[in-house]
């Protein structure tokens, strides 16, 4: 009997003891799976963590590529801008050089054709006084503008002629009405008639801004700028140049050069402040301004 209960609490106490290990190894289980569980979460943190800064590092870095990019392009455009504008002015000035070289040699041909004829004439006259007896044969050049004036000598008992302040009206009269009735060309002619005849009048310099108003009519505005050009090189002072500015900054607008345009505009306000011209000018450089540029 005593035997038996010694063995049963042999039992109880290896029961108790195999009950602790058990309580025991399931909490070092517990706390090694909560050791792993904050393991991972740390693990995870730094993950997005990483991932963030990478991510922020390539997008900063795109944006900096990309302003770089556009910094170029811009440049190149600026450089592409500039190049045109200085063959743009080149070109303008080349071209206004032939003209007016042209303008000039035609000029020169008239003045040299109205010489040879005065030489002539005077010629003519010289015979006709050594000889009384033969008559005085009138002089002729067919390159002589129909519109020169009568500057010759008259002898005495010679019939007067129209007058020459008379005579250089009728021709503009005649030049500004065919304007007027808008046969440009013909007008044109006229006007280029009369500057050749008369150089130096005070309706020359309206002359020559008439001729530009022709080419500006007919939509010839390359023409018109030159025109133009020459009125207020050669005639500074006249009463036109405030109005030849305005419509040369109109014509380089028509062109679509708005940059010389808008500088001729802002020229003409300065110099010729207080005028209807200048105010003309303020309103198509609002204008101008209002218009979205074109991408180039």
């Amino acid at each position: 009997m005593r035997k038996v209960c010694a063995l049963f609490m042999v039992l109880f106490l290896s029961a108790c003891v195999s009950g602790n290990d058990f309580d025991r190894m399931r909490s070092d289980l517990n706390e090694l799976q909560r050791s792993t569980y904050d393991a991972r979460k740390e693990i995870d943190s730094l993950k997005e963590k990483t991932t963030g800064v990478v991510k922020e590092d390539s997008f900063t870095a795109v944006k900096e590529s990309q302003a770089d990019l556009f910094s170029k392009i811009n440049a190149t455009s600026s450089g592409l801008q500039e190049l045109r504008g200085r063959f743009d002015e080149n070109r303008y000035f080349t071209e206004k050089s032939l003209k007016e070289f042209t303008s000039e040699k035609d000029l020169l041909k008239a003045q040299i054709a109205g010489l040879e004829m005065q030489i002539k004439t005077l010629k003519d006259k010289l015979t006709a006084l050594e000889n009384p007896g033969r008559p005085i044969e009138p002089a002729k050049d067919a390159a002589e503008p129909s519109l020169k004036p009568n500057n010759t000598v008259r002898t005495e008992g010679e019939p007067q002629t129209e007058p020459v302040a008379d005579t250089k009206a009728k021709a503009y009269d005649t030049a500004y009405q065919l304007f007027k009735d808008k046969k440009y060309r013909e007008s044109r002619e006229r006007f280029e008639t009369f500057i050749r005849a008369y150089p130096k009048t005070d309706l020359t310099d309206n002359a020559q801004f008439w001729i530009a108003e022709s080419y500006y009519s007919e939509k010839d505005f390359e023409s018109a700028i030159l025109s133009y050009e020459t009125l207020l090189k050669k005639y500074p002072d006249s009463d036109k140049a405030s109005s030849g500015m305005l419509k040369q900054g109109y014509a380089f607008a028509e062109i679509g050069d708005t940059k010389t345009g808008k500088i001729i505009l802002n020229k003409l306000v300065e110099k010729y402040p207080n005028t209807k011209d200048a105010e003309a000018a303020k309103k198509k450089l609002a204008e101008l301004d209002k218009k979205p540029q074109k991408k180039r």
